[in-house]
């Protein structure tokens, strides 16, 4: 699987098996992204190769790393102190969207209570844990 930020400056690519796809509701993510919700998955970060320019690095709290592209500011990946395993890539840096819908909802309960997307998933009101 491949992907990679707007401009094309920054890109991943991996062989590893995604280990979960969802939305995300919670503040954070969609001020990050500048949108009421945000899909993204989980993927062994050893596995992944960046290649193009490094992206950068923004600290979001003392246990968060956001990844974007420093040229067109696309957001690329998330990792967690929490998760020592998984990076989390935002599924629309892959160079198809559509290969990886997400299969559940994350912080549900922080969802915009204008947006109600339509779908049979299961929704936890924090994280899955």
């Amino acid at each position: 699987m491949k992907g990679h930020c707007h401009c094309g400056a920054v890109r991943w690519q991996s062989d590893g098996d995604v280990a979960w796809s969802c939305y995300c509701h919670c503040a954070d993510c969609r001020r990050n992204c500048a949108a009421p919700v945000t899909a993204f998955f989980g993927i062994p970060h050893q596995s992944v190769v960046w290649s193009g320019d490094t992206p950068r690095i923004y600290r979001s709290s003392n246990r968060v790393e956001r990844l974007f592209c420093g040229t067109c500011g696309t957001q690329m990946a998330y990792r967690n102190a929490d998760d020592r395993v998984n990076i989390h890539l935002y599924t629309a840096t892959l160079e198809d969207p559509s290969v990886l819908p997400p299969r559940f909802h994350v912080f549900h309960a922080a969802r915009l209570p204008w947006l109600n997307l339509q779908d049979d998933l299961r929704r936890f009101d924090r994280t899955t844990d």
